[in-house]
């Protein structure tokens, strides 16, 4: 019996060492990502991620040996918590201008939720290799986009060549948060934005 108690006391300490740890790198990681979407990542030391933690630099250090395994972690978590649209909810829309509306608008609602880490990240993208890196991931991401959008529209030659080109300044971050500071709203930039491509495919 005395064994039995002893070894249940070391399972429950085990998992409460393991809780602990979780929630200490959860921490760390909630830090991290705090500091990256305000000073940027390229002010964030690892004092300062320690200190908002209320950890050791050593702690940091042992659930993140080094600076890819915590861009890693954080870009991780904040996917999860704010993942880019799926392509697959307007690739079924048979109309090129109708499937690039909807492109548009749940973009566009994800930059409204994620401008402040985008700002930063694209501040920093060519001071820090890891926020390169991502943005190189992002850059893929609206690429594969765009490609799909340009589909349908009837053009050829210097006329695609134009409407690909047109499509990538839809999706552009910088061209979205420009027309979002001069005060217009999600329909405004779409409806901006989707005349621009008409107009860049004038025969569709």
């Amino acid at each position: 019996m005395a064994a039995e108690i002893s070894s249940r006391k070391r399972r429950y300490e085990k998992r409460a060492r393991a809780a602990q740890e979780e929630a200490t790198r959860r921490r760390i990681i909630e830090a991290a990502i705090a500091l990256h979407g305000t000073i940027g990542p390229a002010r964030t030391t690892i004092s300062a991620i320690a200190e908002r933690a209320g950890v050791q630099r050593a702690t940091v250090y042992r659930h993140f040996p080094d600076d890819r395994a915590l861009f890693l972690g954080c870009s991780g978590a904040y996917r999860k918590r704010n993942p880019p649209p799926d392509p697959a909810t307007w690739a079924s829309l048979h109309e090129p201008p109708a499937r690039l509306a909807a492109a548009l608008d749940a973009l566009y609602a994800w930059y409204e939720r994620v401008e402040p880490m985008l700002s930063a990240l694209v501040r920093d993208v060519d001071v820090v290799p890891m926020v390169g890196e991502l943005h190189a991931g992002r850059q893929a991401y609206l690429a594969d986009i765009e490609a799909g959008l340009a589909v349908g529209w009837g053009v050829r030659g210097t006329a695609a060549k134009r409407l690909r080109a047109t499509i990538g300044l839809a999706l552009d971050f910088l061209a979205w948060r420009t027309l979002h500071e001069r005060g217009l709203s999600r329909t405004d930039v779409i409806a901006v934005m989707t005349s621009a491509v008409r107009a860049a495919a004038p025969i569709a």
